[in-house]
């Protein structure tokens, strides 16, 4: 009788190591999970957790496609080269001391490592500067989308008083004083005169060669059955359903490029800041913001358009714990301009285990190990 009791005790071992489901309230096992994820067919991964909200132009994560250029500003190496010039190239500056690389280091994931980037007589901006890597898969840029092309976004920070403080007609003719720069604009543009559009079409261009190359992730889910650990994909399935990461990091890109609300506005408060509202004067704008690409988001900490979370594992605890609820004090009980979060945006009740299973599939995204050593700028 003993026996059996024993032998009945090491059974119910068994199933119960054979029936681990990763936490998942459908059932799949981690096995299951491994196998259907990386089958290199998205028909077979499990049905995404998506809001309403979410559908319109969904698309799932997966590999990146190549980058394309657009017709008014074709690829070409030696363009190319020019604008890795120009972009590391501090004479853009009223100071003649700070580049693009300033606040878009290649050693520290084309951000800078900062909370908010200083630029001209040391004076702070107001947020994150973004990493750089894929950007030319971007629609829109900046946090708050107020530029629609990458040409335009290359000329705005060049400009502004807080960062390079320098108007391009400026930048422009202090390049022209430079012979030994109207070789490569020859070669990049067929002649030698500098102007503003070939600068920002040749910083453009440089930006778009930015591309990450295959990750732990791509290789996954393109058939390396063995690529990731039973962590990380569970992680990758807890991103898809249970923590609804998905509903916002979509697409290859892993951004849905929508800018949504998520409580972060600080109004009326230190940290106060508009967003989208600030373009577009719309109050149903307030406090949101562009949706980051996740792809070397390791990387790229701090995080959020402040830089106010420090580490990955903050981020998805406070998704975790529904994000910053903001409570209107009574003055501002009627004020129309208050900003209301995105119903995306709800407690996970996440356990700890899930908590770092996902942030450990977010680390799956790396893959840019290359440190570009900045180039020999032309001197007079």
């Amino acid at each position: 009788m003993k026996e059996r009791y024993i032998a009945f005790l090491a059974l119910a071992g068994i199933i119960c190591l054979l029936s681990y489901t990763s936490n998942d309230p459908t059932g799949y096992t981690v096995e299951e999970l491994r196998t259907l994820y990386s089958s290199g067919d998205q028909s077979k991964w499990p049905v995404p957790h998506l809001f309403d909200e979410a559908k319109e132009g969904f698309q799932d994560i997966g590999p990146l496609p190549e980058m394309s250029f657009p017709e008014d500003n074709p690829y070409s190496e030696d363009k190319m080269e020019l604008g890795k010039m120009l972009f590391f190239d501090p004479r853009l500056s009223g100071s003649g001391q700070i580049s693009c690389a300033s606040c878009h280091n290649p050693e520290t994931g084309w951000s800078d490592g900062s909370r908010v980037s200083i630029g001209h007589n040391k004076q702070a901006g107001t947020r994150n500067a973004p990493s750089l890597i894929n950007i030319g898969y971007a629609k829109s840029f900046f946090w708050d989308g107020r530029a629609a092309t990458l040409e335009e976004q290359v000329k705005a920070p060049i400009e502004n008083p807080v960062e390079m403080n320098l108007h391009m007609s400026m930048a422009a003719k202090n390049i022209s004083k430079i012979d030994e720069y109207k070789p490569y604009f020859v070669k990049a543009f067929g002649n030698g005169e500098v102007t503003e559009e070939k600068i920002t079409k040749a910083i453009a261009t440089f930006e778009r060669s930015l591309v990450s190359p295959p990750s732990k992730f791509d290789q996954f889910v393109t058939g390396k059955k063995d690529a990731l650990t039973d962590s990380e994909i569970n992680g990758l399935h807890l991103f898809r359903t249970k923590a609804n990461c998905i509903n916002c990091h979509n697409t290859p890109y892993f951004s849905d490029q929508k800018f949504h609300n998520l409580g972060l506005t600080y109004y009326g408060m230190q940290y106060e800041d508009l967003g989208r509202y600030l373009v577009t004067k719309k109050n149903e704008d307030i406090g949101k913001f562009k949706t980051p690409a996740l792809r070397e988001v390791s990387h790229n900490k701090p995080y959020m358009h402040n830089g106010l979370f420090p580490e990955l594992a903050n981020v998805v605890m406070t998704y975790n714990a529904g994000m910053i609820k903001e409570i209107p004090k009574e003055s501002q009980l009627n004020d129309s301009k208050f900003p209301h979060k995105s119903g995306m945006i709800q407690k996970l009740n996440l356990t700890d285990d899930e908590v770092f299973d996902i942030v450990a599939f977010l680390k799956t995204l790396n893959s840019y190990k290359y440190k570009m050593h900045p180039p020999v700028l032309p001197k007079s």
